[in-house]
C-alpha cells in the first residue's frame, strides 16, 4: 500500500491548496482525480473549476472522475500520487445510490485504497458542523460524507484538518477512534 492521506476542513479553508502541496512533496508523477464535472451553463461552477486548473501545474496529468473512483485508483502506477479533490462531490455524484449499493460502493472504494501501491491524496469537506439540514437528501449527503471521511481516517497514514488557514496535523494531535461500528 502507498502513503494514504486525508486533507479534511471547512469550504474555503484551503484543503485543495495544502493536498497540492502534499502532493508537491511527494516527488512523484501527480495525476489529479477531479471529481466535478464541468457545466457550462453554470458560470460561478466553471470559475472554481479553472482556479482550481490554473493553480496546478503543467506537469500533473487531470482525470475527470464523477464516478468511478475505486476502477481508476486500481488502475495507478505505484510511482505515483493521486491527489483526488474532492470526496464531497464525488458523493454527492452518487447520492441516487440505494443504502445496500452505497455500503457496496463504498467496501469497494477502502478495499481498493489499501491494495494500491500508489501514494494518494483526499480532499474531504467538512459538512456535518453546521445544523442537521432540514431535507432529507441533505440529510444523506452529510452522514454518507462523514462517515466515509471517518472510515477512510482510519485507515490513512496521516489526517489534516484545515481550518481558518492553518493546518493541524490530527494524526499527531488526537487519537484514533475505534472504526465505525467498531
Amino acid at each position: 500500500m502507498g502513503k494514504v492521506i486525508l486533507v479534511t476542513g471547512p469550504a474555503r479553508s484551503g484543503k485543495s491548496e495544502w493536498a497540492e502541496t502534499l502532493a508537491k512533496q511527494s516527488a512523484k508523477a501527480v495525476v489529479y482525480v477531479a471529481t466535478a464535472s464541468e457545466d457550462p451553463t453554470d458560470e460561478e461552477w466553471q470559475k472554481r473549476i479553472q482556479a482550481h486548473q490554473k493553480r496546478r501545474p503543467q506537469d500533473w496529468l487531470t482525470l475527470c472522475v464523477p464516478r468511478e473512483l475505486s476502477a481508476t485508483l486500481a488502475a495507478a502506477k505505484p510511482n505515483t500520487c493521486l491527489l483526488v479533490d474532492s470526496l464531497g462531490t464525488w458523493v454527492a455524484n452518487l447520492l441516487e445510490e440505494d443504502e445496500i449499493s452505497w455500503e457496496n460502493t463504498i467496501a469497494e472504494l477502502l478495499e481498493t485504497v489499501q491494495l494500491v501501491a500508489a501514494d494518494m491524496v483526499f480532499v474531504a469537506e467538512e459538512a456535518g458542523w453546521g445544523v442537521v439540514p432540514a431535507y432529507p437528501i441533505g440529510r444523506q449527503f452529510r452522514d454518507r460524507l462523514g462517515s466515509l471521511a471517518r472510515q477512510l481516517g482510519f485507515i490513512c497514514d496521516t489526517v489534516y484538518l484545515v481550518t481558518g488557514g492553518h493546518v493541524l496535523n490530527l494524526s499527531v494531535l488526537g487519537s484514533p477512534l475505534p472504526p465505525a461500528g467498531g
